[in-house]
């Protein structure tokens, strides 16, 4: 049940995270308006009370595995949202992370 409790909160966090920091950019880059900001910037908020319910008591540990969620939560975020094409060098970059994600988070 942890493991599962445990990537289930990993994606949410990505989703708030990654959602809240593309508002922010769509409002300040893209001319949306404050209201976007505004938005993001709860959800970024969001994504901290997310990631600080994860089991593991140890910060620097959890942060360090949401890094590799993060980083192939945001390739997702690009292809899904953006349109943006992932050449082989993201996915082996993103394929390392997640290795470091479950060596970091393997249970001790």
């Amino acid at each position: 049940m942890t493991l599962a409790r445990s990537l289930l909160l990993f994606a949410v966090a990505a989703l708030l995270e990654i959602g809240g920091a593309w508002m922010v950019w769509q409002g300040l880059r893209e001319h949306r308006g404050w209201l976007w900001v505004g938005i993001g910037a709860v959800a970024l908020g969001l994504y901290g009370a997310v990631a600080a319910a994860q089991p593991d008591a140890n910060f620097g540990r959890v942060l360090a595995a949401y890094g590799g969620v993060f980083i192939v939560g945001s390739l997702a975020w690009g292809m899904i949202v953006d349109g943006f094409r992932p050449d082989r060098y993201d996915l082996v970059g993103a394929a390392v992370c997640l290795v470091g994600v479950v060596v970091i988070m393997w249970p001790r």
